[in-house]
C-alpha cells in the first residue's frame, strides 16, 4: 500500500474525451482525434460581453482584447478591431502578387491592365472607395481587394463601433485561441481564469461575461468528475459502513471490512497509473463503484469465519468450505474484465486495468490479511441473525416463482426485438457537459460565424509543398461548387500561402520594368489615371519579382502563425495535412457530401469529413468493440464455470440466473426507451461477474440439507451494500458514471434473486 501510495502521489488525473477515442483509427477519423486533441477547435474560446449599453460593450470589448493580447497567454484575439489584423494585413498586402489569383502574363498586357485599372476606378464612388483610395497608386489593378474578399468568411460576424456585435442578442463577441495545446488542461484553466480577471473591473461597471468554447468544456468536466468523485467516495463510503455497522455491531469488524475497499481501490489506481502514465476521471469514479464489489468479500469472510468453536479456527472453517467458492468467483471477475485490455480505447483499457488489479487486490487482502486480523470473524451479531431469517424466508419462496421469471425474460427479448435498435449511436452520451452551456456555444458561435465542424476536406500528402499543392487543386474544384451555390465559402492554407509551384509561376506572370511601362503607357491613355502616377505599382511589381519564396516555417513564426497553425498540421510520422473548413449554402440542411465528394473526385490524398457521420463512425466502431470484448468475456466466464463444476445441471443452474439478469435489465431499458451505450455494456459485464459469486454460493449450498443462516445472511448483506452503492452512482451527474448505477443496481439485486429462484431445491438436492 505503501508503494501504490508513491506511485497515486505521481499520477496525473486527466478528464479530456480523448481517453475513449481509439487509440488507432483510419485517415477520417484521425484527423477528427488530432483535432480533438490539439487542434484549433481544442484551443478556442469564445466570449459575449452583455449589458450596459452599445457605447459600454464596445469600449469594454477593446479593452478585454487588449489585456488578452498583453497577456502572452493567446496566439490571437480577434473582436473585430482593425489593429488586430494589421501584420496579416502588411503580409498580404506585401504579397499581393504571388497571392492573388488573377496573375497572369495577360493581366500585365495593356488590355488587361485597362481592364483591371478601369474596375478599380469604378470602386471610387462606392463604399469600398475609402480602402482604394489610399493603396490606388500601388495597388492599381485591385489585388489587395480580390484577396480580401477571399479570405473574407462567409457569414462574418456583424460589426458596430469598431467590434464585432451579435445577431441574436445585444452583446459584443469575442474570440481568442490559446498557445498552449488544448490537451493541456491546466494551461487552459489559467487562460480561462485570465480572462475572467482581465474582465472583472468591466463587471463592476454593471457588465457580464458569457465565456464558452471547447477548453471551458473541458475544464469544467475535469471539474465535475473530480467533484462527482469525491462526492460519490464519501457517500458511498458513509453508507456502507453505516450498513455495516448495523450488521456488525461492531467498529473493529467495520474497520476491517474497509480494507479490501482500500486496498483495492489503491492497487486500481496505482496499476493504472503505471501502466498509462495517468488515470482518467471516469475510472476514477468507476473505482467508486467497486466499494459494492469489494467489500463483499469482507462481509463473506467476516459472517462465514464466526461460529466455529471461537478459538482461532474460524478462518481454516472458511478457507475450507468457502474460500473455493470465493475464489472462483473472483476467477470468473477477472476473466470478464481481461477482455477489455485488449480494446483499441485506452478508456476501456483503463477500466480493465482498474478491476482486475483492484479485485485481486482486495481479495487477497480478505484471504491473507483478514484472517490474521479477526481469526473467527465479526464477533457481534447486529441485526444479522435477522437479516439471515428473512433471507431464509425470501430464498425458500423464490423458486416457486421460476416461471414467472422465465416469462419476464420472454418478454424482455420482445421489448428488445420490438425496440429496434436498443443501442445508442451518439459519442456525446460519455459527454458530461451542461446543456445550458452547450446552448450558449451554439448562439455565441452563430454569432460569430465561426464554423460549426459540420464538415471539411482534409488534403494529405509526404511533405508541405505537395500537400499545398493538393490544397490549391481541391480550392479549384470547390470554387465551381460555390459558384453553383452548393458551398457557400470554404477556407484554405493556400489562400494566403500558395505553394512554391504557384509562387513562381505568377511572378514569372510579372512583366520586366520596360514591358510593363509600354504596357501601362498603352493602358493608359483617356484614363484618368495617368502612367506617370503608377510609378510605385511598377515599383511594387518589380520588388515582387525580386521577391524569395514564403515557406510554412516562415509563415508560421510570423502574423499568418494563428492561421497556418490551425490550417496546416504535420504529424508525427512527419506527414502533412492541410484542413479546409466548409460553409453550407443553407446551415439548415448542411453540407451536401455527396456534391463535395463527386467533385474531388480523382484527387490523391483528399477526404471529405462529414464531422457528425465520422463520429458516430468512431462511437459505432467504440461500441462494436466492446460488445464483441464483452462477449468474449463472457464465454470465458462461463467456460471457466463450466470446467469448474463439470456438471451439465449445475452448469445450467449457475449460468440461467445470469442469463435472466442480463436480458430483464436490458428488457426494462428496451421497455422504458433507454438507449444503452459503452457504460451500460460495462454495467452489464459486472452484473456478470458479480452475479456469478451469488450463483456459484447458491450451488455450494446445494450440498447442504439446510443451509445456515449466517451464509443466507452474508449474501443478502453483500448484495445489499452492492446495489446501494450503485444505486448512489445511479444519481450521478455524470452520464457515463450514472450509466454503470442504472445498469448495475437492478442488474445486481436481480442476480441474487435469480439465483435463489433456480437454485436447486430440497428435492433436487435429495436426488
Amino acid at each position: 500500500m505503501a508503494l501504490c501510495a508513491v506511485v497515486i502521489a505521481r499520477t496525473p488525473f486527466v478528464a479530456d474525451l480523448s481517453a475513449f477515442l481509439p487509440a488507432s483509427a483510419d485517415a477520417r477519423q484521425q484527423v477528427l482525434i488530432d483535432q480533438v486533441r490539439s487542434g484549433a477547435p481544442a484551443r478556442t474560446l469564445m466570449m459575449g460581453i452583455t449589458g450596459g449599453d452599445a457605447a459600454q460593450r464596445a469600449a469594454a470589448s477593446k479593452a478585454l482584447a487588449a489585456a488578452l493580447r498583453n497577456s502572452g497567454l493567446f496566439e490571437q484575439v480577434s473582436n473585430g478591431e482593425n489593429d488586430a489584423w494589421a501584420d496579416i494585413g502588411r503580409w498580404v498586402f506585401e504579397r499581393r502578387y504571388t497571392l492573388s489569383p488573377a496573375i497572369t502574363p495577360e493581366r500585365f498586357q495593356a488590355d488587361g491592365l485597362r481592364e483591371a485599372i478601369d474596375e478599380t476606378l469604378s470602386l471610387l464612388g462606392t463604399p469600398a472607395g475609402a480602402l482604394v483610395k489610399p493603396i490606388l497608386e500601388r495597388d492599381p489593378t485591385g489585388e489587395t481587394r480580390r484577396i480580401a474578399e477571399a479570405l473574407i468568411p462567409a457569414g462574418a460576424p456583424r460589426t458596430q463601433d469598431g467590434v464585432w456585435i451579435g445577431r441574436s442578442e445585444p452583446r459584443a463577441v469575442l474570440m481568442a485561441s490559446t498557445r498552449a495545446p488544448g490537451a493541456d488542461l491546466d494551461a487552459m484553466q489559467r487562460a480561462i481564469d485570465r480572462i475572467r480577471a482581465d474582465f472583472a473591473p468591466l463587471a463592476a461597471q454593471g457588465l457580464a461575461l458569457q465565456l464558452t468554447g471547447a477548453p471551458v468544456f473541458a475544464v469544467d468536466s475535469r471539474a465535475g468528475i473530480e467533484r462527482e468523485v469525491h462526492l460519490l467516495a464519501a457517500a458511498g463510503t458513509v453508507l456502507m459502513s453505516a450498513l455495516l455497522l448495523v450488521a456488525f455491531a461492531s467498529l473493529a469488524a467495520l474497520g476491517t471490512a474497509l480494507l479490501p475497499v482500500a486496498s483495492g481501490v489503491a492497487a486500481g489506481i496505482a496499476a493504472v497509473g503505471l501502466v498509462f502514465g495517468n488515470v482518467h476521471g471516469v475510472t476514477l469514479g468507476f473505482g467508486s463503484t467497486l466499494i459494492g464489489e469489494a467489500v463483499d468479500y469482507a462481509i463473506y469472510y467476516l459472517i462465514q469465519a464466526r461460529g466455529h468453536g471461537g478459538h482461532g479456527d474460524g478462518w481454516r472453517h472458511w478457507l475450507r468450505e468457502n474460500w473455493p467458492t470465493v475464489r472462483l468467483g473472483l476467477l470468473t471477475s477477472v476473466c470478464g474484465f481481461a477482455a477489455l485490455l485488449f480494446s483499441g480505447f485506452p478508456g476501456l483499457q483503463q477500466l480493465g486495468v482498474f478491476s482486475i488489479a483492484g479485485l485481486l487486490a482486495a481479495v487477497a487482502t480478505t484471504r491473507w490479511l483478514m484472517p490474521v486480523l479477526m481469526p473467527d470473524g465479526a464477533r457481534g451479531l447486529g441485526l444479522r441473525r435477522q437479516l439471515g431469517r428473512g433471507a431464509r424466508r425470501l430464498f425458500g419462496w423464490l423458486p416457486r416463482t421460476r416461471a414467472i421469471w422465465l416469462a419476464l425474460g420472454i418478454f424482455a427479448v420482445v421489448a428488445m426485438v420490438a425496440r429496434g435498435g436498443i443501442w445508442g449511436t451518439e459519442l456525446a452520451s460519455l459527454s458530461p457537459i451542461n446543456p445550458a452551456l452547450l446552448a450558449l456555444d451554439a448562439s455565441l458561435r452563430a454569432d460569430l460565424g465561426a464554423d460549426d465542424g459540420g464538415a471539411l476536406v482534409a488534403v494529405q500528402a509526404a511533405d508541405a509543398e505537395a500537400v499545398l499543392q493538393r490544397a490549391e487543386a481541391v480550392g479549384t474544384r470547390l470554387d465551381r461548387l460555390v459558384d453553383a451555390n452548393v458551398l457557400a465559402g470554404y477556407s484554405s492554407v493556400a489562400r494566403f500561402l500558395p505553394s512554391l509551384a504557384t509562387q513562381q509561376q505568377r511572378r514569372a506572370a510579372l512583366p520586366a520594368p520596360d514591358a510593363l511601362k509600354q504596357a501601362l503607357d498603352a493602358a493608359s491613355v483617356d484614363s484618368p489615371l495617368p502612367a506617370a502616377r503608377l510609378q510605385p505599382f511598377a515599383d511594387a511589381v518589380e520588388q515582387a519579382r525580386q521577391q524569395a519564396d514564403d515557406t510554412p516555417a516562415q509563415a508560421a513564426a510570423g502574423a499568418l502563425a494563428p492561421l497556418v497553425n490551425a490550417l496546416l498540421l504535420q504529424g508525427p510520422d512527419g506527414r502533412w495535412t492541410a484542413l479546409m473548413p466548409l460553409t453550407p449554402a443553407d446551415p439548415a440542411k448542411g453540407v451536401d457530401a455527396n456534391r463535395v465528394r463527386a467533385a474531388l473526385a480523382g484527387l490523391d490524398g483528399v477526404e471529405m469529413i462529414d464531422i457528425g457521420v465520422e463520429l458516430k463512425r468512431v462511437y459505432q466502431r467504440y461500441l462494436g468493440e466492446a460488445q464483441a470484448q464483452a462477449l468474449i468475456g463472457a464465454g470465458v466466464v462461463i467456460g471457466l464455470i463450466a470446467l469448474s463444476l463439470r456438471s451439465p445441471r449445475r452448469f445450467v443452474a449457475v449460468c440461467q440466473p445470469l442469463l435472466l439478469a442480463v436480458l430483464l435489465t436490458m428488457g426494462a431499458c428496451a421497455a422504458i426507451g433507454v438507449p444503452l451505450g459503452i457504460l451500460h455494456l460495462i454495467g452489464l459485464l459486472l452484473v456478470v461477474a458479480v452475479g456469478s459469486n451469488y450463483a456459484l454460493f447458491f450451488d455450494l449450498l446445494r450440498e447442504q440439507p439446510q443451509p445456515d443462516d449466517d451464509t443466507l445472511a452474508s449474501l443478502a448483506l453483500a448484495n445489499l451494500t452492492l446495489v446501494l452503492s450503485f444505486a448512489l452512482l445511479a444519481f450521478s451527474a455524470i452520464p457515463a458514471l450514472s450509466a454503470m448505477g442504472r445498469v448495475v443496481a437492478p442488474g445486481a439485486l436481480l442476480a441474487l434473486l435469480l439465483s435463489a429462484a433456480f437454485a436447486p431445491r430440497p428435492a433436487d438436492r435429495s436426488a
